[in-house]
């Protein structure tokens, strides 16, 4: 039996920084007056529009920047509309400005060495900071950043680590510092990490690999760099702690943190919000009435689902193939586990560096119960593999997918387990063109065939952990091959790629395939740099 003691901890980690020095404060940004979300802002004229598909990807809309102070729209659409001759497009084109484009003149030449191809696509997906908000819903950062391409014009947390790996193999160290400490800005300023800096995100995270980030810095500027971020790590597991104590034997969750019936303390993904998501209003709207389940709880599972980074997956939902059946929120994930044990992990390691030894104590004891839950709770001795576990029937989900690679990554398996993961990886989920996420065909994007760079990564750095080199390095040269085979026939690096029928595209999800691409740069420049 796995038992927390630690229910004071969010509190306590935050007291100890009155006597400590404060990170340096960035450049000062002037807040836009509130930061809601457009569906907040908007209302009934947000909702139309989105419905209306007046646009032909929701997320142009929620990206526009308003002419005028939203009130004053927002009144203007109240009196206008119902009158003779009102024309919605009109209007939103005459009270909207459209996002900004991210087209550069940028030409690709096949022919060029793909690193090169990478080295020339840096600056044209970095962006510039900026001082102050334009009335859209761009949240301006302080420093120069790195954006994944595509439609996605706004920095990413998950995606920005995988991205760091690219730009660590480049040499780009003061653009991972700059990435770093808009991160850590966003921390100081909303109090967490949202999904990406736009209004429309401040509900959720991502996948915190904030830890992993500041530990890539201090691989290139040293260990005085954990010192710096301490206080922004501790936000951070705050956040993700937040409501621990409120947790007993009748209230078993709250946002983001579970308690189990034998006291075993784990986390969730979670969104603050039960409402459509304002980027993907139409799809929402649509799934929740498809469902014949509480809209609000299909806009809280699909939200969870988004701050996963996995939208979508069959690994959250009940019936393993549709979306209509999302259960996010009822699922403890193993990879998320993995990741809050790194950051447990890493601020054990940072109070004992600044010498505050019971706070590292405190740390290390919450650290070790959830790594005993991890190889226990999620591990299926039968099956040899690693899966989420499913809160209400109190059993594993069974669904195989490349999350089962985060144990061996942060090396919380034992050798008999990373043993039993790599045969199944190898003999269920390597395909010829790398790792497929999970053995699903549903038209989601997170399922079979596709692969991404981010498990590409986690699973080769988790095999050669256990001293499986042959298996990963066929992975790696397989994930590498396809990556340059596309590369060589298109001009391009895509979000995804079909790892099964090296013939096809990648597809999937909500919207095309992107191109650019932020996170396939900084893998595959990692991977063939190694």
């Amino acid at each position: 039996m796995i038992r927390s003691f630690l229910f004071l901890l969010p509190v306590l980690i935050l007291l100890p920084f009155s006597c400590r020095q404060a990170a340096p404060a960035p450049t000062p940004i002037s807040k836009a007056p509130s930061w809601l979300s457009p569906d907040e802002q908007y209302g009934a004229l947000f909702a139309e529009v989105q419905l209306a598909q007046l646009f032909p990807d929701g997320k142009t809309f929620a990206d526009c920047n308003p002419l005028f102070p939203p009130a004053e729209i927002r009144a203007a659409f109240d009196r206008e509309r119902g009158t003779e001759g009102f024309d919605l497009a009109s209007f939103v084109q005459g009270h909207f400005a459209a996002p900004e484009s991210l087209a550069s003149g940028f030409q690709a030449d096949p022919a060029r060495p793909v690193e090169k191809h990478i080295e020339a696509l840096w600056p044209i997906l970095t962006r510039q900071p900026e001082t102050q908000s334009r009335g859209g819903t761009l949240i301006p950062l302080p420093y120069p950043y790195v954006v994944p391409g595509g439609r996605f014009g706004e920095i990413y947390y998950w995606d920005s680590y995988f991205t760091m790996l690219g730009l660590q193999a480049a040499g780009e160290t003061e653009l991972i510092q700059h990435m770093v400490d808009n991160f850590a800005y966003l921390i100081d300023t909303v109090g967490f990490i949202p999904n990406g800096n736009r209004t429309y995100f401040l509900g959720r995270s991502q996948p915190p690999f904030f830890s992993l980030m500041v530990g890539l810095l201090a691989e290139e500027k040293g260990a005085d760099v954990w010192q710096k971020y301490l206080p922004h790590l501790a936000k951070e597991y705050a956040f993700w702690m937040e409501g621990l104590d409120r947790l007993n034997e009748s209230q078993s969750a709250y946002r983001r943190v579970v308690r189990l019936a034998d006291g075993t303390i784990l986390n969730r993904y979670w969104d603050d919000r039960a409402a459509p998501r304002p980027e993907s209003f139409r799809e929402d709207v649509e799934t929740a009435k498809a469902s014949k389940r509480p809209i609000s709880e299909v806009y809280t599972n699909l939200r969870a689902a988004a701050e996963s980074g996995w939208d979508f997956s069959s690994r959250w939902f009940a019936d393993g193939q549709n979306l209509a059946s999302i259960q996010t929120a009822q699922i403890l994930p193993v990879d998320l586990n993995c990741l809050l044990l790194n950051l447990e992990k890493s601020l054990s390691a940072a109070y004992l560096a600044v010498g505050d030894k019971p706070m590292s104590d405190l740390l290390s004891a919450k650290a070790g119960q959830r790594e005993a839950a991890i190889r226990t709770l999620f591990y299926d001795e039968k099956a040899g593999f690693f899966f989420d576990y499913h809160i209400p029937t109190g059993k594993r989900t069974e669904h195989f997918t490349m999350a089962a690679a985060f144990p061996l990554f942060f090396k919380v398996a034992t050798a008999q387990q990373a043993q039993a993961v790599a045969a199944v990886l190898e003999h269920r989920l390597l395909k010829p063109g790398g790792f497929v996420t999970t053995e699903n065909h549903t038209g989601q994007q997170w399922d079979a065939p596709n692969g991404w760079a981010p498990l590409q990564w986690i699973a080769y750095k988790g095999l050669m952990n256990y001293g499986k080199k042959e298996l990963a390095e066929k992975a790696r040269k397989a994930w590498v091959d396809i990556n340059i085979a596309v590369y060589q026939r298109t001009g391009k690096l895509v979000e995804k790629y079909n790892v099964e029928d090296l013939s096809l595209e990648a597809g999937g999800g909500e919207y095309p395939v992107q191109d650019g691409f932020g996170w396939t740069n900084g893998v595959l420049l990692k991977l063939m740099s190694l």
